[in-house]
């Protein structure tokens, strides 16, 4: 008679020992009090003889509430933004240099004068003009080189004295600029004295609301979308709404169909916060956006929101299906409360005494009557 022994492998004599405790009893557990979150891979397969070596990450446990540890939470990635225009830095709105109105009236009156003095001086004057005007005898000098420059000095004076009068009005402002140069922002009111030879654009810093035609969008489910906005903005820097950028306006009309591509809008009568969540997101990311180039936008707000004709159809069916059953269902609580609270009254006054089956059919025959008495079928 001859006797087998069989070796056991060293790394599985711990295991052995713990799986032979007893024939009903369960193994004792590796981790107690723990909930694990990953679970190396080589600890499922730990009876077999030759495991395969697998490159572990460390083992996250994460500690139930109470026990005075906390999981490590892993720090979720950076959201890159989308990156604003630069501009040139130096480009920023300055006050120009302009002198009251008086100033040009007047050297504008000192060059007629000096061309009337000019014509009498050369003779030129009517007798009947001279009298009246109280001056001497007619001269009779001639036009000559003098009269000549007299008449260019007080030409050129006149007309740079009322060449640069200007009215300065409310909300309006004009960018000055010389040979390419900006020179500065006029946003004074009232007469003025601008120098005619410097290139002026008006621009109007006025409060101003744009409505939009249809723009394209989409809803949380991603179907499409006509959108209609209403944004209020206005221009804060002259200098770089005008110099900065080809056209501000236009700009302003990308940023927002910029917006509306990356925005989702609900339509009226949904869950999610509706038009004023999708107006604050919208709002937020166009006056980031236009603030470089010297726009305010105070509020981007949608004031009709459509879905496109190609989906208008079936949103229109769904709604209406939706509608029927949350009518349906206000119905069909209201009956089950009268119901309720007829039989409730019926047995709990003692007016009648039911079973179990005799309940059931009257239950059955109120609530068919309340529902036809409601116009539902039932």
């Amino acid at each position: 008679m001859s006797t087998t022994t069989s070796h056991t492998p060293p790394e599985s004599e711990g295991h052995s020992e713990g799986a032979t405790a007893g024939p009903g009893t369960r193994p004792v557990r590796l981790i107690q009090n723990e909930a694990t979150t990953e679970i190396p891979v080589h600890l499922l397969f730990r009876d077999d003889p030759d495991p395969v070596k697998v490159p572990l990450r460390p083992a996250v446990v994460a500690r139930r509430q109470g026990t005075g540890e906390q999981p490590r939470l892993r720090r979720p990635a950076p959201v890159r933004r989308r990156p604003l225009p630069e501009v040139d830095p130096e480009l920023a709105e300055r006050p120009a240099r302009v002198l009251p109105g008086a100033a040009g009236v007047f050297a504008g009156v000192c060059g007629v004068t000096g061309c009337l003095a000019t014509t009498w001086w050369a003779g030129l004057l009517p007798p009947l003009a001279a009298r009246g005007l109280g001056l001497p005898p007619d001269p009779g000098g001639g036009l000559g080189p003098a009269q000549w420059a007299a008449y260019a000095g007080a030409g050129l004076l006149g007309a740079f004295g009322f060449g640069g009068l200007a009215r300065g009005r409310t909300g309006r402002a004009w960018v000055l600029g010389l040979f390419g140069r900006y020179r500065g922002t006029v946003r004074r009111t009232g007469l003025l004295w601008v120098n005619p030879l410097v290139p002026r654009r008006r621009v109007d810093v006025r409060l101003r609301h744009w409505r939009s035609e249809a723009m394209p969008a989409a809803d949380p489910d991603g179907l499409a979308l006509r959108v209609v906005v209403l944004v209020v903005w206005r221009v804060r820097d002259t200098a770089r709404a005008l110099l900065a950028i080809d056209d501000h306006e236009t700009y302003l009309r990308e940023c927002v169909e910029s917006a509306l591509a990356r925005v989702p809008v609900e339509p009226a009568g949904g869950t999610r916060g509706g038009a004023t969540a999708a107006g604050a997101a919208l709002t937020r990311l166009v006056a980031a956006e236009a603030a470089p180039v010297g726009v305010e936008v105070f509020s981007v707000r949608p004031v009709r929101v459509e879905y496109a004709p190609e989906v208008a159809g079936a949103m229109h069916r769904r709604r209406i299906a939706a509608l029927d059953a949350r009518q349906r269902a206000s119905m069909l609580s209201s009956v089950v409360d009268s119901v309720e609270d007829t039989v409730t009254r019926l047995t709990m006054r003692g007016l009648v005494e039911l079973d179990d089956y005799e309940r059931k059919v009257l239950v059955r025959d109120l609530t068919v009557a309340f529902c036809s008495g409601r116009g539902e079928p039932v």
